[in-house]
């Protein structure tokens, strides 16, 4: 039996107006996921975690986005701080900070990934989208696991792509329409992709057709329209 699982609440903490906006309507932009707020300070996002749930009118938070420069606290403080509290949140470090050290701290956290500003809404989904399928895997084990199963869950935050790619295809843009059709309800041509992605029909294109020449993606016509029929595109269950 299939279990429907509710949207994933989502807390961004960035102290920035612009780019906490831009989050949190990326956020809202991805199937499976909900915005649970905006926190602009460390103390801020503390509360707001700590009464998260308490009542029907307030959303629980499931992932925080986390900023490591905020006003009050360093994001490495405010992760120390979550985790001694025991909130059972996962953190997705989002930062500008490219130093190595504070990577293997958040590292030694718990943080389950860590993505550098800028990137594109592309790279953003593919982050939330590839948490999502680990958060599914661990929530279809039982109370007890394998090592096979904890392997599996842990290979979602990591999403395999071809080892060898044609010229001009990014693993990560791949794994992005690749996530998109995983969680489409019906297929999808390569408008819709484009759109959805923000990239041009013509790029889609090429990686919607070397996915199905992978034999990762099912490719039919779609009747229905007027002119020569538009292909369409779906994951192979």
């Amino acid at each position: 039996m299939t279990v429907t699982q509710s949207p994933i609440g989502v807390l961004v903490v960035e102290d920035e107006q612009i780019p906490a906006e831009a989050h949190a309507e990326y956020v809202r932009r991805i199937p499976g996921f909900r915005l649970a707020g905006i926190a602009r300070t460390g103390t801020e996002a503390l509360n707001m975690l700590k009464d998260a749930g308490r009542t029907a009118e307030e959303p629980g938070i499931d992932l925080v986005l986390l900023d490591m420069n905020l006003p009050d606290l360093h994001g490495l403080d405010l992760l120390r701080r979550i985790r001694g509290a025991g909130l059972p949140v996962d953190v997705i470090a989002i930062t500008a900070v490219r130093d190595l050290a504070v990577v293997r701290s958040a590292m030694s956290g718990g943080i389950v990934g860590y993505l550098i500003k800028p990137f594109t809404f592309s790279a953003f989904s593919t982050k939330l989208t590839t948490y999502a399928e680990y958060r599914r895997r661990m929530g279809e084990q039982a109370t007890a696991t394998t090592q096979s199963e904890v392997d599996s869950a842990f290979a979602a935050l990591r999403p395999a792509v071809a080892a060898v790619l044609p010229k001009g295809l990014s693993g990560e843009t791949l794994a992005a329409v690749g996530d998109l059709l995983k969680r489409a309800p019906s297929p999808l041509s390569a408008t819709e992709v484009a759109v959805q992605l923000e990239m041009s029909r013509i790029t889609t294109r090429r990686y919607l057709e070397h996915l199905a020449d992978q034999g990762a993606v099912l490719r039919a016509p779609r009747y229905g329209t007027r002119g020569r029929p538009e292909l369409e595109y779906s994951w192979r269950r």
